[in-house]
């Protein structure tokens, strides 16, 4: 079962990567500490979103002491308009205090590390630590990629720790940081949430929950 299940996710690697060659992290930044705030205001938000709120917000922001000089309510008109704005600017905050505070103003680079800052979870860790550093800790699994997973037949599972864990076991270590933008890609593309373009899509033959073409 799991060997059926590695060779068809080898062949959703292979057919993804062809078909998505240009597939990137869709989080403007220009460093890791971005990377790490623009993640954190992804949440429930689109990342076309996010890309118009930090186009400003880094230039009025450069590191964590700027995010840490204004009060909680300036910062929360900055980012209103990604949602959840008062908890997230509380958790930016809170995540730039520890930045300052325990790791000389620097990112670090380990899970464990980055788990301790204010709203960072894995998902968030696996985006700053596979696309700002090159280090492939996790597979980062957001909705897109938890649906396809799903209807690939690559988990059965919900949560996005258990898909993680399942999608670790069949995605090559060497593919952990690209398989998630290969995945979002054909989400936003083809997979949708509501109206999948089964007719169009490159895995059509080898997925079991495909329409009738």
């Amino acid at each position: 079962m799991i060997a059926d299940l590695k060779k068809r996710t080898s062949e959703v690697i292979r057919r993804l990567k062809k078909a998505y060659p240009d597939a990137h992290c869709a989080l403007v930044h220009s460093n890791p500490f971005e990377l790490l705030i623009a993640t954190i205001l992804s949440a429930q938000c689109t990342d076309a979103r996010v890309n118009i709120v930090t186009a400003e917000l880094f230039r009025k922001y450069r590191g964590p002491a700027d995010f840490l000089a204004v009060s909680q309510k300036e910062l929360e008109k900055d980012i209103h308009s990604t949602g959840f704005f008062r908890n997230k600017a509380k958790n930016i905050q809170a995540a730039c205090q520890r930045i300052v505070d325990v790791y000389g103003g620097e990112i670090p680079r380990t899970m464990d590390e980055l788990l301790t800052l204010g709203g960072v979870a894995r998902k968030t860790a696996n985006v700053v630590l596979g696309n700002a550093f090159g280090i492939a800790s996790g597979v980062v699994v957001d909705t897109h990629i938890s649906r396809i997973s799903q209807r690939l037949g690559l988990t059965a599972n919900k949560t996005p720790e258990k898909i993680e864990r399942d999608l670790a076991e069949l995605v090559p270590t060497k593919n952990w940081v690209m398989f998630p933008h290969w995945m979002i890609y054909h989400g936003r593309q083809v997979c949708d949430a509501r109206k999948p373009k089964c007719g169009e899509c490159v895995l059509a033959n080898i997925c079991p929950s495909r329409l009738d073409l």
